[in-house]
């Protein structure tokens, strides 16, 4: 018997983490207005931090800089942090904009 999580898409968590400290009120379909603080950011998704009422499964709407709103999904909830995973892929080119957006240090943008 296979063990492990048992996802339906293919994990995409071995995609580059950014650290950015971003605060965000997302509309969650469950919860209504929620404020999330988002730790990091990839193309496929984001972690927050500083616990939101979120449970694996939640949907929720966020707006981002150069990509505009985008749905995500909880894949993962620990302590007060979750994992979300975008509805879809952002572009390389809209995802590089984004992170020089969200990271206004150059110091802490991967090289490249």
């Amino acid at each position: 018997m296979a063990s492990g999580a048992q996802l339906s898409v293919t994990d995409k968590r071995r995609s580059t983490r950014h650290p950015v400290s971003y605060s965000v009120v997302a509309e969650a379909f469950r919860q209504g207005d929620l404020e999330l603080h988002i730790a990091n950011i990839s193309s496929h998704g984001f972690m927050i931090d500083k616990g939101a009422e979120v449970a694996r499964g939640d949907r929720l709407i966020v707006r981002l800089p150069v990509v505009g709103r985008i749905e995500a999904y909880c894949i993962w909830v620990a302590d007060e942090r979750a994992g979300f995973q975008f509805e879809r892929i952002i572009r390389v080119d809209d995802f590089t904009k984004l992170i020089k957006e969200l990271q206004p240090n150059p110091a802490l943008r991967q090289r490249g």
